[in-house]
């Protein structure tokens, strides 16, 4: 899927799981609010992240070291996205003003204007895009589709900038250190519906879960009243 030696962070995030057990299911989705559910592997998840890498290096021009901001919310295809964009070499960023490209909701679109590339995000369960969009906006859902599925990245160093102002090493160092704060091992499976819009935010509730190898449960508008049943029925042994 990717080259053996390429260490990037998504790698460091990626290979110790795909090695395990790829078909495993890694990100379950659900939103209260819609009923929606979706269930994407480790294969899928990186398939999903490869294509991001390619239209942000082929035709958004990332290059290595470039900010990209990153405006979404906890969702599964936020997760292809972050893993997209270090893949490619990029710096995830909050603030559009400055970075080269922004992702982001159609809701969030006139903030990630500031950046001179924006692809928006339908986060359709079904993979549909958003029309009318205006000339010089790229819709995700349907640019991505005719990207490869493979990735060659440029390999970057560990002192490198991965998320904002954070390297590569320091933000596995943090994913590790808050996987191991909060006892999450290879055998869990988390529920969580906290917001990964911060950067102590996106390490506790993402990547920490991705570093101890885990797989997450990511509840968007929770009702209280599903999460006993939903424990049960998703076998979570985890709660953060």
């Amino acid at each position: 899927m990717y080259p053996a030696a390429a260490p990037t962070l998504a790698d460091a995030l990626l290979r110790p799981i795909l090695a395990v057990d790829a078909a495993r299911p890694l990100v379950t989705y659900y939103d209260d609010a819609t009923g929606e559910r979706v269930e994407v592997s480790g294969t899928t998840l990186a398939n999903w992240a490869a294509k991001t890498a390619n239209l942000l290096r082929d035709e958004l021009g990332v290059n290595p070291g470039d900010p990209v901001a990153v405006l979404l919310p906890a969702h599964w295809q936020s997760v292809a996205v972050h893993l997209g964009v270090w893949w490619c070499g990029g710096v995830v960023v909050a603030d559009p003003d400055g970075a080269e490209v922004a992702l982001c909701t159609l809701e969030r679109l006139p903030e990630a204007e500031a950046a001179p590339e924006v692809a928006v995000l339908s986060l359709d369960a079904f993979g549909r895009g958003i029309d009318g969009l205006a000339i010089g906006i790229t819709d995700y859902a349907t640019a991505v589709r005719v990207h490869g599925d493979a990735f060659a990245p440029t390999p970057v160093g560990g002192d490198d900038p991965a998320l904002e102002e954070r390297s590569v090493d320091e933000v596995l160092g943090a994913a590790r250190a808050s996987a191991s704060r909060q006892g999450l091992t290879a055998q869990d499976r988390v529920l969580s519906s906290a917001g990964w819009d911060t950067t102590v935010g996106l390490v506790d509730g993402l990547l920490a879960v991705l570093a101890a190898g885990a797989s997450l449960v990511q509840v968007a508008n929770p009702d209280d009243a599903r999460t006993t049943r939903r424990v049960q029925t998703e076998k979570v042994t985890r709660e953060i």
